[in-house]
């Protein structure tokens, strides 16, 4: 089926809002927020049916329990939402925000304003939260947005979209600023990819297939959200119990999502120390264990990492485990199969922690912490649309400036050049 007309109608009735929704005042935008977290809050029940026939669809399909993970709403994760949609309302408008001027020679001022992008199309996959996320910081950041979510949770987004429209609609937003694409069609996408007379920019948010699939079909500008191949470094000086605690929950916490770490790295003068009692927490806690031959020696439960363990995200309960010599080894191996997303160094020794974080390339470095906590709601943004590991025209959790261009503002008295 072509889906050219209907994309094109939505194209067209997003950028006649975003045109409205531009000059809307914070007060207003604020409000639709708490609306829509008071809305799915009350209409949780409604939320959670469709969602359950997600769930069901899914484990017919024989969806992965991490995927199912990704998918699965309850209660909290609601409530969850509802709170970033709060903390999005309880920002600083970025809208207007003067980012410096100055007076030239000829008296011409010229001041530097954040304005919004315009109309924003978002891809994503299996977790239904990016639904209302997307909305609410696209919303606050003065943008229109036309979202196509995953097929796994076309009941879950359709239920929603349909509680968080009405509640911006009744409360001020213009009608059309917030829309889904309800068909599950691939077609859809192709179309999607080639809206540019409407589009200003699109966000794919998922597995490195997807954000393939966009940047190499797309004709509309793309902001790249990659995929975690996160790592954290055990360095010679660390405190094991830190290292081990921060290791742990990097990986077990909640392996289905980017920000989990999937290949630990541990310095060769500490491997006999800290591997065989890392290694049997993992064990103990259903890790599946992949590792180097040094760290294949220290328990019977590894199994031999190949080179294509190295550079998977496994969205699951899976682990490489590599012994290095030293932090310069770290360093060249997380250069070479990191996704450029999070990584992490233990260790009690400052020149260490400075030198990983010069020279480690990556949007979000850490020092002693879980990469865990790469996260726009964690980074008090409300929430994020996704965590870029570009460098054009962001890098990182994206909250509401990330989602802004900038407009030059300039007041003469009558100069010609």
């Amino acid at each position: 089926m072509n889906y050219s007309v209907e994309l094109e109608n939505k194209g067209k009735e997003a950028k006649f809002a975003a045109r409205k929704l531009a000059n809307l005042s914070a007060n207003i935008k604020n409000n639709a927020l708490l609306s829509m977290a008071g809305a799915l809050e009350t209409e949780f029940a409604d939320i959670l049916k469709a969602n359950a026939e997600d769930i069901a669809n899914g484990k017919e399909k024989g969806l992965s329990q991490s995927m199912l993970d990704r998918l699965l709403l309850n209660e909290q994760r609601i409530k969850d939402m509802a709170e970033g949609l709060r903390q999005i309302a309880a920002l600083p408008d970025p809208i207007g925000e003067g980012l410096g001027s100055q007076v030239r020679p000829n008296g011409l001022t010229i001041s530097k304003v954040r304005v919004p992008l315009g109309v924003i199309g978002i891809i994503y996959e299996a977790r239904p939260n990016v639904t209302v996320d997307a909305a609410g910081l696209c919303l606050k950041a003065g943008n229109a947005v036309i979202l196509r979510g995953g097929s796994e949770a076309i009941h879950s987004n359709l239920a929603i979209i349909s509680t968080i429209t009405k509640a911006a609609y009744s409360a001020g937003i213009p009608a059309g600023s917030i829309q889904f694409i309800e068909t599950t069609d691939r077609q859809a996408v192709n179309a999607m990819l080639k809206l540019n007379k409407y589009l200003d920019v699109i966000i794919p948010r998922g597995g490195a297939g997807l954000i393939k699939t966009v940047v190499e079909n797309s004709t509309v500008p793309v902001i790249e959200t990659g995929s975690g191949v996160c790592h954290t470094f055990v360095d010679q000086s660390a405190d094991l119990d830190m290292a081990e605690a921060i290791a742990i929950n990097a990986k077990v916490s909640r392996p289905s999502v980017c920000n989990s770490m999937e290949t630990l790295l541990v310095h060769s003068s500490v491997a006999s120390e800290f591997l065989p009692r890392m290694l049997q927490k993992f064990v103990e806690a259903g890790v599946e264990l992949r590792g180097c031959p040094r760290a294949v020696r220290h328990n019977p439960n590894v199994k031999p990492a190949v080179e294509e363990d190295w550079a998977t995200e496994y969205h699951d309960l899976i682990l490489s485990v590599k012994v290095v010599n030293d932090i310069e080894e770290a360093i060249d191996h997380i250069d070479k199969y990191s996704t450029r997303h999070s990584e992490a160094i233990v260790t009690k020794c400052y020149d260490n922690a400075l030198r990983f974080q010069q020279g480690v390339d990556s949007a979000a470095v850490y020092v002693n912490a879980s990469t865990r906590f790469t996260d726009g709601f964690e980074f008090g943004f409300g929430a994020e649309i996704g965590i870029s590991t570009q460098k054009l025209h962001t890098r990182g959790p994206m909250g509401l400036p990330e989602l802004t261009s900038i407009k030059y503002i300039i007041t003469g008295s009558g100069q010609i050049r």
